[in-house]
């Protein structure tokens, strides 16, 4: 199994919870996070080596990444897997997954790239790539039908991690935050790059809003000590130190759950935070060059996974220039002031939660010992 990042690690931990009791004895092993962990996964690299978002910035770590998939191909090519489990991570997991299934080792991707929403061509290297696809979203099955490839829809597993009715209260509460004032959380995002470009615009927001109330809440939960370290060091350079903020060592869960509104970076977190039934604003910035790059080849206007799966944009966006401290803070204020605002999307998010729930970790688990099977 190889997962890219933290959202890779969740969702093949949710998998590996229903796949291991059925095969407690199995060498499972390749790039995971610590949650893979947590069910005997075996790492053979650190995932943060592939961690990396941008054109420009892949670009740099190019070599280093090129020479890990080659080793690995090398290791799987000796070792002939029962079935390689790709986890996200397209850019790496795909032409790979081509070799290791020309050379007649069974092949799964797990969780499909958005070609819903840009590079729709690269269905014809999916094709070619994988066995069989697990999905996340309902619609995503008929693509893939249509296309020949055999698919399973899962359900999305923060559909079950995720409880259907949260307790705000409670985890204010575990967070240590005074009840009587309002919250805003903000995800920055847990990739390295995705702090470096949102973390100043992100802060300063929160300075914005802090000024206009002194007694609101801020609270950033980072995903590790080096995301920690580098977000600090951003603050300092930007001189404000002086924010108000709660910084807290992972807990993102409590922290989206006792927030009244939250600033998130486009990406899985943005379904986190509507699974939670909170309003949010979603931003996102990355090197200029890259998005002006990537600016031309999506298909729909929202980039953000509850605007997609909405058809429409139910919160706002800002990407890259329009990502001012001043447009995101007057966003974060109307949803923090409006209360039938927040009503509306509490209850389309819980809608959207019905949806998602399955069986992820069995219904996953079972399409593997599947494909096994017929080999």
């Amino acid at each position: 199994m190889v997962a890219g990042e933290t959202s890779g690690d969740m969702l093949a931990a949710r998998m590996l919870s229903g796949l291991r009791p059925r095969i407690p004895d199995a060498r499972i092993h390749g790039i995971g996070g610590p949650r893979m962990a947590e069910h005997s996964f075996i790492n053979d690299w650190p995932m943060e080596k592939l961690s990396v978002r941008g054109l420009f910035e892949v670009l740099r770590h190019y070599r280093e990444i090129s020479g890990i998939r080659r080793q690995l191909r090398e290791q799987l090519f000796n070792e002939k897997p029962d079935v390689f489990i790709g986890v996200d991570a397209p850019d790496f997991n795909l032409d790979l997954e081509i070799d290791l299934r020309q050379a007649g080792i069974p092949t799964m991707h797990y969780i499909s790239p958005s070609i819903w929403a840009w590079r729709g061509g690269r269905i014809k290297k999916i094709a070619r790539a994988v066995s069989h696809m697990l999905v996340v979203f309902p619609f995503e099955e008929q693509i893939y039908r249509n296309a020949g490839i055999p698919v399973t829809y899962v359900g999305h597993p923060l559909a079950q991690v995720i409880p259907l009715e949260i307790d705000t209260a409670a985890a204010r509460e575990e967070l240590g935050l005074d009840p009587r004032f309002k919250v805003v959380t903000i995800l920055p995002g847990s990739r390295m790059s995705e702090i470096k470009y949102n973390t100043e615009a992100f802060i300063r927001t929160a300075k914005i809003l802090t000024d206009r109330e002194p007694n609101l809440q801020i609270v950033v939960p980072m995903a590790g000590n080096a995301q920690r370290s580098y977000y600090i060091q951003l603050v300092v350079a930007a001189k404000l130190e002086g924010v108000p903020v709660l910084l807290i060592d992972g807990r993102s869960h409590t922290a989206i759950a006792a927030a009244d509104t939250v600033l998130v970076a486009s990406g899985t977190a943005s379904l986190e935070v509507a699974l939670f039934k909170k309003p949010m604003v979603i931003a996102y910035k990355m090197m200029e060059a890259s998005w002006q790059i990537l600016k031309h080849m999506g298909y729909q206007p929202w980039v953000g996974l509850p605007n997609i799966l909405e058809g429409e944009f139910v919160v706002p966006e800002f990407l890259q220039s329009a990502a001012t401290p001043e447009a995101m803070a007057e966003a974060i204020w109307t949803q923090l002031n409006d209360d039938v605002l927040q009503n509306n999307l509490k209850d389309r998010f819980t809608a959207m939660h019905h949806t998602l729930l399955r069986d992820t970790a069995g219904i996953s688990a079972q399409a593997v010992l599947d494909v096994i099977g017929q080999r």
